[in-house]
């Protein structure tokens, strides 16, 4: 049978039309298992990371404070003393009697070891480890990488030929041991108070107690606890004991015989007023709660 020419042109424009559609759908299918064939690392480059596009400076050196080190080895035969008995006017006075100290108590490392006036000169003194009165357990006033100030006993001078005010001096950081000291003493001559001042807070141990004279006052500022003992000859301490500090009395060059006039707390029926030769005279509770602070515990004494 034969097809009409018109049949036979649509028929082939549907064939054309079929064949097109075909190719299409094969190309798109191509393309796509083409771009599934491909590794993913090529589908996306990666985001550098911080580490691969930055580089890490390296930590600042720590700067170190205070006098530079001093590691010389020092022969301390010829050098004085500071204990109780010392007079030694190379020794500097406290410098700033009522600022805080640094926290700490330093103690000889070794049998006896050198003090400075000055970091940046030779030594003026010794410590000694081993005192028959203390002395040898020292509040830091400040701290820094190789060197310590402390307050010392001993005078600078003997009145009335110069002060006896509170001496201190330097000494090197690997020459002490350090132990923490987080208690102090205040005392206020006009207010007539003692406290003990620690981490808990103040503990009002005296609302009353006897002091110097005009003619023998009480030396004002910080000091420290020197020793702790009592002394039967004393009959006034009525068998308490005494806490002697490391500071001595602005007028007296001595007192009692003796070649020393060492303030202390104390205790003594008559114990209100400016009464004493310079001490500090309490209550029986007051001593023997002062009796109970370690060497080396800072006490300031305002006026």
């Amino acid at each position: 049978m034969t097809i009409p020419l018109r049949s036979r042109r649509r028929r082939r424009v549907v064939v054309a039309v079929v064949i097109v559609i075909a190719v299409l759908l094969l190309a798109g299918a191509t393309a796509i298992a083409i771009r599934m064939m491909l590794p993913t690392a090529q589908a996306a480059a990666p985001t550098p990371t911080p580490s691969s596009t930055q580089t890490v400076a390296p930590a600042p050196t720590p700067t170190r404070t205070g006098p530079p080190a001093n590691t010389a080895a020092y022969d301390l035969s010829g050098l004085p003393e500071v204990d109780v008995f010392a007079v030694i006017p190379a020794l500097p006075l406290d410098p700033d009697p009522y600022a805080p100290t640094a926290g700490l108590v330093a103690t000889p490392a070794a049998a006896e070891v050198p003090v400075f006036a000055d970091p940046a000169a030779d030594p003026v003194a010794k410590l000694p480890l081993d005192q028959v009165y203390g002395g040898a357990n020292v509040p830091v006033v400040e701290k820094y990488d190789d060197w310590v100030r402390v307050l010392l006993v001993g005078r600078e001078a003997v009145p009335p030929n110069g002060s006896s005010a509170q001496i201190s001096g330097w000494m090197r950081m690997a020459d002490v041991t350090l132990a923490p000291q987080d208690t102090h003493v205040e005392v206020s001559i006009s207010a007539r108070t003692i406290d003990v001042v620690g981490p808990a807070g103040s503990e009002r141990v005296a609302t009353d107690f006897g002091w110097g004279t005009p003619e023998t006052p009480t030396p004002v500022g910080r000091s420290f606890v020197m020793m702790t003992r009592t002394a039967p000859e004393f009959a006034y301490t009525r068998g308490y004991p005494l806490v002697y500090l490391s500071v001595q009395s602005p007028t007296l060059g001595g007192f009692g015989g003796a070649d020393v006039a060492v303030t202390a707390f104390h205790y003594h029926d008559a114990r209100s007023g400016d009464i004493s030769n310079g001490c500090i005279r309490v209550a029986p509770e007051t001593i023997e709660r002062l009796a109970q602070l370690p060497e080396g515990t800072p006490v300031y004494i305002r006026s």
